[in-house]
């Protein structure tokens, strides 16, 4: 391993890495194609680590659980080997009964084999394999013991499922089966798909007469079962179903139809047709108020259009429909202000551009054909493409849209700005430390809490073909990696030898009232902008550190220290109680291990078993939402001030930037 080079550092790393060579964010691939949106979503997260070596990372071999070649199935383990009963198969002929080990990587038994992180070294990967053996662990799970359905088709899966809803199999996990499947179906099954067979299965007719109780106590089980399912996916799907309109009503609409026609027949159907029939009402009209809050809402970003009344307020979930101010620039660095759906496509934004320079005194041209380009402090361009969706919330954090015609590109420039700055003394000298932490706990806890669970799932798996797009998870990765700048910049402008230590000093007090409360998100963020390569070579501000807060540093360090799998952080987050905020990269690393480490489908079988680790990785995250944070609601003008000034920190992430800052503060040579 590169001397300094951490496993999650190396993780995010050989992800960008990949990215690039893809055509990703920052590379020359991104001149000629401009990459994908899942390309820049996934290096968004390898943006939140800021601090790699320029060299290569080593890693251990991976190891599949099966080849994608092979034309055999995969051998995932048999009952005897998870401790679970062996059911007989379904008459449909799917298989739902034995347990299968460790299709999502054990390692353990049978045929398997073992599954190696790519991102670790190889006296690392027995710790990293833990996570999935023992999800119990800290970072990747709850429940444990695998789930009773073997690999099976997504339809055979579906009605699987449903009978375990309806109580005729799989008693004991039925509610854990429901749950698994309803969290990762996007991965192997389409809404409109499962929506079809949940349809066909409520209209299909028992072989039985009316008159045989028994066949028609089964036809009402079953249309029960539907329905409980149907209830299930509403209430998971929600706020993301609300977001689609029409396209989702029809669902409950349709089946509100069929069930009211089969209410005479089956009459103990009434409570739930009635439930089915406010389902469809809630999903088509919104409430008065809700609809009127959205329709006044016209939301900044919080770093790429600045509203001081807008950060004051409660940080509310981000959906695609919602408008946003932005700001797009020219190469000439003038800017116009468009107003934009956040999931509007590249070349709409285009248009508003467009429309925008057309009416402006300032071009003297019109402009032509032109292209969108975000351009990062470094100078870094990517080039995205017209049919691009929902581009704000990957921006990273000095990271700014141009529009331009395409024999500009090369001439576009970061913001002066971004690549110039001005000694002087921080804000923080004036605040509390106790005021920072608090403000940098509640504001995480906004953000945190308008991630919905499904967006983690969507942004490892899926990408841009994500029906959902996770754009609230996105606004939380780059606040962890402005946290880390904010920490680094605020220090290295200090130019005050004393001022420089009383500022670390507080920092690391921060970090503890952070980690007091439980907020593991802005307590890593600081730990790592100390840590911060400009930072950590300031010998002279080190040095007059008292012993108490180094001794305290070194013990916050061990937390962030990456050995073991985490250990450290995970033994950590394993001892707290909900409320709590993880450390959300590591959550994602978590989960693409996870998904990089055996295979989803083998031909048409869908690894079921992945499915319910996946599950249980997201029922992790909402326990630690499980109770409300107490917020804390003073109005007095200090603390005003301070919340303003947290959520709208003023930073600087061009690392090389930040290391000829610190040079000048203490030279190479002192």
């Amino acid at each position: 391993m590169p001397a300094g080079m951490k496993p999650l550092e190396k993780f995010l790393k050989k992800q960008t890495t990949a990215l690039t060579r893809a055509g990703g964010f920052g590379g020359v691939g991104d001149k000629a194609g401009g990459g994908t949106a899942a390309s820049r979503r996934r290096a968004s997260l390898s943006r939140v680590v800021p601090f790699f070596r320029e060299t290569s990372p080593e890693s251990g071999h991976a190891r599949e659980v099966f080849s994608p070649d092979s034309e055999d199935p995969p051998s995932w383990p048999s009952a005897a080997g998870t401790g679970l009963a062996s059911v007989p198969c379904s008459a449909n002929g799917s298989c739902s009964g034995s347990g299968s080990g460790s299709g999502s990587g054990s390692g353990s038994g049978s045929g398997g084999g073992d599954v190696r992180s790519p991102s670790l070294s190889s006296d690392e990967q027995s710790s990293e394999a833990s996570l999935i053996t023992e999800p119990s662990s800290g970072g990747g799970g709850g429940g444990g013991g695998g789930t009773p359905l073997h690999p099976d088709t997504p339809d055979s899966l579906t009605l699987a499922v449903l009978d375990a809803v309806a109580g005729r199999r799989f008693g004991h996990c039925a509610e854990t089966l429901l749950d698994d499947f309803m969290l990762t179906h996007p991965i192997f099954l389409t809404a409109d798909r499962l929506q079809q067979v949940l349809l066909q299965q409520f209209t299909l007719e028992s072989e039985g007469r009316d008159g045989e109780s028994e066949a028609a106590m089964s036809a009402a089980e079953r249309k029960q079962a539907v329905l409980n399912m149907a209830f299930r996916y509403l209430d998971t799907y929600r706020e993301l179903l609300q977001e689609e309109g029409e396209r989702s009503n029809s669902f409950p609409k349709e089946l509100y139809m069929c069930a009211v026609q089969e209410l005479t027949r089956y009459p103990e159907l009434v409570e739930d047709i009635l439930k089915l029939q406010r389902w469809t009402e809630i999903l088509h009209c919104p409430s008065d108020e809700e609809k009127e809050s959205r329709k006044k809402q016209v939301r900044p970003l919080f770093r790429h259009f600045r509203r001081i009344d807008a950060c004051l307020q409660p940080r509310e979930a981000f959906r695609g429909s919602d408008e946003i101010f932005c700001r797009v620039y020219t190469p000439d660095h003038s800017y116009v202000t468009i107003r934009s759906r956040l999931s509007c496509r590249v070349g709409e934004i285009l248009a508003l551009v467009k429309e925008k320079l057309q009416y402006s005194e300032d071009q003297p041209v019109l402009p032509g054909n032109l292209i969108l380009v975000a351009v990062t402090s470094a100078g870094e361009k990517a080039v995205f493409r017209p049919s691009d969706e929902a581009v704000f919330t990957t921006l990273g954090v000095n990271t700014h849209l141009f529009a331009c015609e395409p024999s500009e590109l090369d001439s576009l420039l970061p913001l002066p700005e971004e690549i110039h700055w001005t000694p002087g003394d921080s804000k923080l000298h004036d605040m509390s430390a106790e005021e920072v932490a608090n403000q940098l706990v509640v504001f995480d806890w906004e953000l945190f809490s308008c991630v919905h669970e499904v967006e983690f799932i969507c942004y490892v798996f899926h990408g841009e073909q994500s029906r959902w797009r996770p754009l609230n998870l996105e606004l939380v990765l780059q606040r962890c990696s402005e946290v880390q700048h904010w920490v680094a910049t605020e220090i290295l402008q200090c130019q005050s030898l004393p001022k420089r230590i009383q500022l670390l000093r507080k920092f690391i007090k921060i970090a503890a009232l952070c980690k007091q409360q439980q907020d593991l998100l802005s307590f890593l963020a600081v730990v790592l902008g100390l840590d911060n390569p400009a930072v950590s070579r300031l010998r002279l501000t080190w040095e007059g550190l008292p012993g108490k807060f180094r001794k305290q540093f070194q013990q916050f360090e061990s937390i962030a220290d990456p050995s073991r799998n985490h250990k450290s952080y995970r033994d950590l987050i394993t001892s707290l109680r909900p409320p709590l905020i993880p450390f959300t990269p590591l959550l994602l690393k978590d989960l693409t291990f996870l998904h990089e480490s055996c295979k989803t489908f083998h031909g048409e079988l869908v690894n079921f078993e992945k499915m319910h680790k996946v599950a249980e990785m997201v029922r992790t995250i909402r326990r630690y939402r499980s109770s409300q944070l107490a917020i804390d609601t003073e109005t007095s003008p200090s603390h005003l001030q301070t919340k303003a000034y947290v959520r709208q920190l003023q930073v600087i992430d061009n690392q090389n930037l930040l290391f000829d800052m610190s040079c000048k503060l203490e030279p190479k040579d002192t």
